[in-house]
């Protein structure tokens, strides 16, 4: 059994962060775009409100589209369960108090303009992973690790493009005439 690395039970986490030079409206704005991830993303292909949403909201629901190669294509449900305009955002895959994983972006002030940070916590509820894990129990810490950091391979991209974007609007806005 392989003892390095985290495992399912313990809920692990992962997050990248990058600093950007924009207003924290300007990266808000972008972040709270369901749908903009999927121009980054290896992974994810898309989202659309539910339920008559329009838009970032706590209760607000949304259903997400995921293409993997090992796993195939799926389709989940997220809650919007935390939302505090040009501070956080966080969203929850599966049942609000026991979600199979959690997302956060998180925006605070820092020299240079604002940090982003996006996070993803795995469990406490089983999920897709969890079928891997099953059929082969011995290498849960690999599985997780790789999990991980596929997550923040994507996460990274997703900031850089966040930062591309939310840069050149507020150049855009901001240039004098």
């Amino acid at each position: 059994m392989d003892d390095a690395g985290p495992r399912y039970a313990d809920c692990p986490t992962t997050e990248a962060e990058i600093v950007i030079d924009a207003p924290a409206s300007v990266v808000w704005e972008l972040v709270t775009d369901i749908n903009l991830p999927a121009r980054f993303s290896n992974e994810f292909r898309g989202a659309e409100w539910l339920d008559g949403a329009k838009r970032v909201a706590v209760g607000a629901r949304f259903r997400g589209r995921n293409e993997h190669p090992a796993l195939g294509s799926w389709e989940t449900v997220l809650t919007v369960v935390e939302c505090e305009p040009e501070r956080s955002f966080v969203y929850v895959n599966g049942e609000v108090d026991e979600p199979m994983a959690t997302w956060r972006f998180r925006l605070e002030r820092a020299a240079g303009g604002v940090r982003l940070t996006q996070s993803a916590q795995i469990g406490p509820a089983r999920s897709g992973l969890s079928i891997a894990i099953d059929a082969m129990p011995d290498k849960e810490q690999r599985i997780i690790a790789r999990r991980l950091q596929e997550f923040h391979t994507n996460m990274e991209a997703n900031l850089a493009g966040v930062k591309e974007l939310a840069e050149a609007a507020a150049r855009d806005r901001w240039s004098p005439p």
